[in-house]
């Protein structure tokens, strides 16, 4: 009598090795920046005159980012927001790369999470930008970091079936599988044109 074989949900095992050393090389460096803002907001607190080491000319300054009223958009200085979080990234990575395996719950809340991390630095890249006209370079490396962690977390959440797409939405997920890496380029390339764009003022005469 023939038999059937029992179908395994499919794996991505190139991408599910990757995926662990993201969360953790990017919880580490998102912990050193956010720490690192939080040593200078602590300092200007002390004394108003302080000067980050940041604060390289014009544009390129942690100061006036920091003495914002958007550096505490919840009441309590961001950095505290971004020290938590990136524990949590950091803490994930660590596990995963341990061999730990989460429930879907987990992996729907770790995305809830970098949904939220990812809209708020789109706000404070907005606000930093075109309100305040400084650029934090502390502030930019938490925002490459949260998005590609939520760029990652998103994918592998898809890929494993956590979240799932309609099927009229099946060949963007495709699209967006094969060229996962093209599209976050793209993504940082358009910030950084925004950035260029509003800054040419500046760095326009150090092209011309």
């Amino acid at each position: 009598m023939a038999t059937t074989k029992k179908q395994t949900p499919k794996r991505f095992p190139t991408f599910d090795r990757i995926l662990p050393w993201i969360l953790v090389i990017g919880g580490a460096l998102g912990i050193i920046a956010a720490g690192i803002l939080t040593y200078d907001d602590n300092q200007i607190l002390k004394n108003p005159s302080y000067i980050p080491s940041c604060n390289l000319n014009p544009v390129i300054a942690c100061g006036p980012v920091i003495a914002s009223k958007q550096a505490q958009a919840f009441g309590i200085p961001n950095p505290w927001i971004g020290l938590s979080a990136f524990a949590i990234v950091l803490a994930t990575g660590m596990a995963l790369v341990a061999g730990a395996k989460f429930k879907r719950w987990y992996w729907l809340g770790l995305e809830a999470g970098t949904i939220f991390g990812v809209v708020f630095v789109h706000w404070l890249f907005f606000e930093t930008v075109y309100r305040i006209h400084a650029l934090c370079p502390y502030c930019i490396g938490v925002w490459v970091i949260t998005i590609t962690t939520f760029w990652y977390v998103s994918l592998y959440n898809f890929r494993h079936g956590y979240l799932k797409l309609p099927t009229s939405l099946k060949p963007v997920g495709r699209f967006i599988n094969k060229h996962h890496l093209d599209i976050l380029a793209l993504w940082f390339l358009i910030i950084f044109l925004l950035i260029m764009n509003h800054f040419w003022y500046y760095y326009g005469k150090h092209f011309f």
